[in-house]
């Protein structure tokens, strides 16, 4: 089946998705999500790494799986080895993140970080001229107002540099933090009933997940449920209403994850909730009728 609808031209965007794929189960069905939005043309999906030793190749390896099982001919770039402490060096993710945002194109550029944000720092770096040329949209951070943080923020924790040097730039930036990303609930039960039987790309999905919940790195979750903490990038940058946001000082990352003020940051959108609902079954609705026929 298809989508019996068109996006007009000048409501669409351009997108990048900049995933740390292999880390563990959500970021698959976000990319999955962004690869079946009309309103998206997705020039690239570039590969993060999760602090470990060749997670850049892992997170790529993930991606081009996902490509395979639905079908689709997307460009997928390998991104720096590690933190820019590690590796500051220009990778190939980099390099197409600058060019893309230095096309002459009336539509606008999003890109949707759903990891560490080395990929999108390093190449701030190399070109600041690229920063007015974009929206980035990051999982990631905590509530800006918390005096005290319930744990170390994985995204932003993974490279605290590079977390600084996008608050600092000149970028248009929306933050979604984690008690936001954190309510987007489903139940493994949903999961395989509404997602497992749509093709090749549904059992991935669902098998992946599963086997990570069973995984011993899934201490930290409930057990029969999961949160799909980085669709949310994908439902904004769809529908940038789908949830309530206020704009702050871009804040200071510290070393814990924690966040200070200087009074020196410009203001960035910060998500404070959105509507789980509009955005899973969305993703579901397109997984059913783009490859629930197969």
């Amino acid at each position: 089946m298809e989508l019996l609808y068109q996006v007009p031209e000048e409501k669409r965007i351009r997108v990048i998705v900049d995933t740390d794929a292999a880390c563990e189960a959500d970021d698959p069905f976000a990319i999955a999500h962004a690869l079946m939005t009309k309103k998206f043309d997705v020039k690239a999906i570039t590969a993060e790494h999760f602090v470990t030793e060749g997670s850049n190749e892992k997170s790529l390896r993930e991606v081009k799986t996902i490509l395979k099982l639905m079908k689709l001919n997307v460009p997928a770039l390998l991104g720096n080895r590690g933190s820019l402490s590690v590796d500051s060096s220009l990778s190939e993710a980099g390099e197409f993140i600058v060019k893309e945002a230095m096309k002459e194109d009336a539509r606008p550029l999003f890109v949707l970080c759903l990891g560490a944000i080395t990929n999108v720092a390093a190449a701030l770096l190399t070109n600041p001229k690229i920063a007015k040329k974009m929206t980035i949209i990051w999982i990631g951070g905590h509530n800006l107002d918390l005096t005290e943080i319930p744990f170390r923020e994985f995204n932003s924790g993974n490279d605290i540099e590079a977390a600084n040097i996008v608050m600092r730039s000149d970028a248009e930036v929306w933050l979604v933090p984690s008690d936001v990303y954190t309510s987007m609930h489903i139940s493994l039960a949903e999961i395989q009933d509404r997602i497992a039987g749509s093709g090749a790309i549904g059992k991935h999905l669902f098998e992946q997940m599963v086997g990570y919940n069973n995984s011993p790195y899934a201490g930290w979750t409930k057990g029969e449920s999961w949160s799909l903490g980085d669709s949310p990038a994908v439902g904004i940058a769809m529908n940038p209403d789908c949830g309530t946001y206020v704009y702050r000082e871009a804040p200071i990352f510290n070393e814990d994850t924690s966040v200070r003020f200087d009074g020196k940051g410009r203001k960035i959108r910060v998500y404070t909730s959105v509507d789980s609902r509009f955005i899973l079954e969305d993703l579901i609705a397109k997984l059913r009728i783009l490859y629930g026929a197969e």
